[in-house]
């Protein structure tokens, strides 16, 4: 899982507990994979209630543009209305603006941040 996320996210591998952090704050995740090996993960985290959010969309460079990301995401979703959940959210760097909006069908929306580092 480090080197998934180091390989979509460009940054060195690193020592996250992954098994810790989905267990203790996800409602699910969904998990790809080619021979045995991971290629593809989405997290979707939530808030105990109604409301769940869609983090660490990742698909390893070799396997990116074959509508992977856009299955784990669609698989997500109908994963998180079966579990109640009245409503999916979002946040992505503005190149993913296609994916999420055109592929995903996630609609723009108001919202607010505040960026704490």
């Amino acid at each position: 899982m480090n080197a998934l996320h180091a390989e979509a996210f460009g940054h060195a591998v690193l020592a996250d507990d992954w098994w810790g952090q989905v267990g203790r704050h996800s409602l699910g995740w969904v998990c790809l994979r080619r021979a045995g090996t991971l290629i593809g993960f989405v997290n979707v985290a939530w808030d105990g209630g109604v409301h769940a959010f869609v983090l660490d969309t990742m698909v390893s460079h070799a396997e990116q543009r074959q509508g992977h990301a856009a299955r784990m995401v669609a698989l997500a979703v109908e994963k998180a209305k079966a579990a109640g959940c009245e409503w999916l959210h979002v946040d992505f760097d503005s190149h993913l603006k296609g994916f999420y909006f055109k592929a995903c069908g996630f609609k723009p929306t108001d919202a607010g941040l505040i960026a704490l580092r």
